[in-house]
């Protein structure tokens, strides 16, 4: 028999994130020394003491089915983080937990877009952002930052892309993939236009906040112009080392946290139970493990942007948050090597793993085609390595 697929899948892309994985696997398995850079996930693992705790929930019984918008003892941890963190009130039937923040995201575009709405998303963005909205119909209205604008997008630009379509702007503060960081100040202008679209909801993607280097995270749900129709959304896979763990929250207005809650009970139902207990824990546990990673990461940080300084054809700014380099690469398209030539970001990206067998993710995925995104989310050891690969493919270029 002849399978047919649906449009939808066919027209959907692939994660470029999760497909550079792959490749990286695969020359991987044919003994290459492969170094990769392309996923964007902790290396360390989670605290003991949440597991610890996951271990406790489990012999305790908590094996069992959850409610679908999370175990009340999770949703008051997270009520009582936005308050401690955020400065933000919200009750408990405005959180509902999913299966990772992604989950969340999918939710609220399938509770609120039709065919025909627009969502501003500020560019670059993370790679699944645009794939949601594309699943409901809905268009992608994509606002272009670049290095030299340390990747954020201007209040103009966010005034002149809104219309009467418009149904919410989604974008995440710490950035991925640029590791940009929005201030108060620069949140504050994007309220005040939005005061003048009653209509247009935010999507804030939170999911980097505890990794900032200097300053504090802000999140835009504290202005008053705006914060009764911001959805945050949060979770525990960067902050806390718990990506396997698949544990995102929202906190939105109670009409569309019904709703998401609603769609999810058809999709998945809740999470899983003992995962959401040791979150519980997590949250509201004192402890250094955060700073201790987040300190980390900044020594990462620091490190590459010295050793990648000078490297041709790369345009770099300094990020503040998550654990990404998006280098500008642009001025490398039209060069070759080994008979190869590089046009694009995805060629750059391959090219970089075939002859130097180092992993990154290309940026046209990210809403950016001149750049790559380089995740420092390992050693030491295998990031000075992996500079001096990046510099010697940079150097033979021709």
């Amino acid at each position: 028999m002849q399978i047919r697929l649906s449009n939808t899948v066919n027209n959907l892309v692939e994660s470029a994130t999760i497909k550079m994985a792959q490749m990286a696997r695969d020359f991987k398995s044919k003994g290459h020394d492969v170094i990769s850079l392309s996923l964007g996930e902790p290396d360390f693992d989670t605290p003991g003491f949440i597991i610890d705790a996951a271990h406790e929930a489990m012999k305790s019984g908590y094996t069992h089915y959850t409610p679908v918008p999370g175990l009340v003892e999770f949703r008051e941890a997270i009520v009582k983080k936005l308050k401690r963190d955020n400065n933000l009130d919200y009750d408990i039937n405005q959180i509902v937990v999913s299966n990772g923040a992604k989950q969340c995201i999918y939710n609220i575009a399938q509770a609120l877009l039709d065919k025909g709405d627009e969502v501003v998303i500020f560019a670059p963005y993370w790679v699944s952002y645009s794939a949601i909205v594309e699943l409901t119909g809905a268009k992608v209205i994509g606002l272009n930052s670049e290095v030299q604008d340390d990747y954020k997008v201007t209040a103009d630009q966010l005034k002149n892309a809104l219309s009467d379509k418009t149904k919410f702007i989604l974008f995440s503060s710490p950035c991925n993939p640029t590791g940009s960081v929005y201030t108060k100040e620069e949140l504050g202008t994007f309220a005040k236009i939005l005061e003048g679209y009653p209509d247009v909801l935010v999507v804030s993607d939170e999911i980097y906040e505890y990794i900032v280097f200097e300053g504090e995270h802000q999140s835009i749900a504290q202005f008053e112009q705006v914060k009764h129709r911001t959805i945050v959304v949060n979770g525990m896979s960067k902050g806390f080392a718990m990506t396997g763990w698949r544990l995102g929250y929202m906190a939105a207005p109670l009409p569309i946290a019904k709703a998401c809650a609603k769609i999810q009970g058809q999709v998945t139902s809740g999470a899983t139970s003992f995962g959401q207990k040791a979150a519980a824990i997590a949250l509201l546990t004192e402890s250094n493990e955060k700073a201790k990673m987040k300190a980390i990461f900044k020594n990462r940080r620091d490190l590459m942007l010295e050793l990648m300084n000078g490297i041709p054809h790369m345009l770099l700014n300094i990020p503040n948050g998550a654990f990404y380099l998006f280098p500008d690469v642009s001025s490398a398209y039209g060069k070759s090597l080994n008979g190869k030539s590089i046009n694009n970001s995805q060629d750059l990206a391959e090219a970089l793993l075939s002859e130097e067998f180092v992993a990154t993710v290309a940026g046209a995925s990210f809403g950016n085609d001149n750049c790559i995104r380089i995740s420092y989310a390992t050693s030491e050891n295998q990031l000075i390595e992996a500079a001096k690969r990046i510099r010697r493919f940079f150097e033979k270029l021709k």
